[in-house]
């Protein structure tokens, strides 16, 4: 694991939270100095920490540790989607979830449209 890429991510997905790092560590339950024993006393931390973290910035082990090769550039990064619709009524993201269905089943439709028809 590369500890710096580690912290940077942690530093990366807590702004896309809006959360300073030490807030996520403590709220998260890894404690507020977890990313100072990494840097300054390069402490590596257990897998427990590490998924600790990772659910509560709404990512992935693999995305936190930057082994996750599908890094997508486009919208807005997905732990700010994730904080933000969990933060939703259970009606609302009902509404959003069948607003995505829809719009996935319009883009199979226009693929298809795309696609070269064979006489």
């Amino acid at each position: 694991m590369d500890k710096a890429v580690f912290v940077q991510n942690i530093k990366k997905y807590c702004a896309a939270k809006g959360v300073k790092p030490t807030v996520a560590c403590r709220e998260s339950g890894v404690g507020s100095s977890f990313i100072n024993n990494i840097e300054s006393r390069g402490q590596v931390p257990s897998v427990e920490k590490v998924q600790l973290l990772a659910q509560y910035l709404g990512v992935t082990v693999g995305e936190l540790l930057g082994e996750d090769p599908s890094k997508s550039t486009n919208g807005p990064p997905r732990p700010y989607l994730v904080f933000r619709f969990n933060q939703l009524s259970p009606k609302s993201q009902e509404d959003v979830m069948a607003f995505v269905e829809y719009r996935w089943v319009q883009d199979q439709k226009e693929k298809a449209d795309e696609e070269p028809k064979t006489p």
